[in-house]
């Protein structure tokens, strides 16, 4: 998914056909830089997730996002209500996420760094919107495809029934819990289960997700399998553009039962890759981007 825009990280080019990573966009990886490590950092004066500009932009330039990209992805996510400057017009101005991206943030973490296990059950979401309410229904749908739903029918929406919590808690948070209602329950036919999955999500468009992200980031894992030592700014730059790509990811593919899903399915071999590169490599580049930070401090 993610384009390799980063020539130290390079391997050789895709052979014809094969699956085209997606180019990172400065504003995605300053949301991402902030869910894996930002929240983690304090300003001068102890606040928390604060971080200077000097050092956003030094922390985006290891990974190929030059200075003006940096202020001006900056400037979109404030005014979209996403990031909240702190003591602005000072040598130490910084960011942190507003109160709103942060429980964004904390709905990530749930879904990104899990691993879900499916029952077998089956949340239903089945909503009526009055006519004079279109935008919340438009809202409402765009909502439940986010999740993960899939479209059984008008107004009926379907997903593993582990996630019915987050779909509660996104639904009250929106305020669109009084337009549905939810249910609990197994399909009993009359289309084998397998091929009506086949129906209510797009399946090839998933699997060719998964494929791009493989094909950008299991290369980076070889290369890691081979190295003893873990040095913190080369474990930063390659895991950051890796938790960019996968963090779509648990979203577009909610875990479906296995079973139902076709042979080869590149899914859980994805989910080993992003895994076992979160746990390399995420702490030691924590290191790397503490150590900035106190520099953009003057510490």
């Amino acid at each position: 998914m993610v384009q390799n825009v980063f020539p130290q990280l390079g391997e050789a080019a895709q052979a014809p056909g094969a699956p085209q990573p997606r180019k990172p966009s400065p504003g995605s990886l300053i949301l991402t830089f902030y869910g894996a490590y930002g929240r983690e950092l304090e300003s001068a004066d102890g606040r928390a997730g604060t971080v200077p500009v000097a050092a956003l932009i030094r922390l985006l330039g290891t990974v190929g996002i030059d200075a003006p990209s940096v202020r001006s992805a900056v400037s979109r996510l404030k005014r979209r209500g996403l990031l909240t400057a702190d003591r602005p017009g000072s040598k130490v101005a910084g960011y942190r996420p507003s109160p709103a991206a942060a429980e964004l943030l904390a709905d990530g973490d749930r879904r990104i760094y899990s691993r879900p296990e499916p029952d077998g059950d089956w949340l239903l979401a089945v909503f009526s919107v009055p006519e004079s309410e279109r935008d919340r229904r438009h809202l409402l749908r765009s909502r439940l495809a986010r999740l993960g739903f899939g479209n059984a029918a008008p107004g009926v929406w379907i997903a593993p029934s582990h996630l019915e919590e987050e779909a509660r808690h996104a639904l009250d948070r929106l305020e669109l819990a009084p337009y549905v209602d939810l249910f609990r329950g197994r399909h009993t036919g009359f289309t084998p289960t397998a091929e009506a999955v086949a129906r209510w999500w797009d399946l090839a468009a998933v699997a060719e997700r998964h494929r791009a992200f493989l094909a950008e980031h299991e290369p980076v894992l070889r290369r890691w399998t081979r190295r003893s030592r873990v040095p913190g700014e080369a474990a930063y730059r390659d895991y950051l553009p890796a938790l960019d790509a996968w963090r779509r990811l648990p979203y577009a593919d909610p875990g479906l039962p296995p079973a139902l899903l076709p042979a080869r399915w590149p899914g859980e071999r994805s989910a080993k890759v992003f895994f076992t590169l979160h746990e390399k490599l995420r702490d030691a580049g924590l290191g790397y981007v503490r150590e900035t930070h106190a520099e953009a401090l003057g510490r």
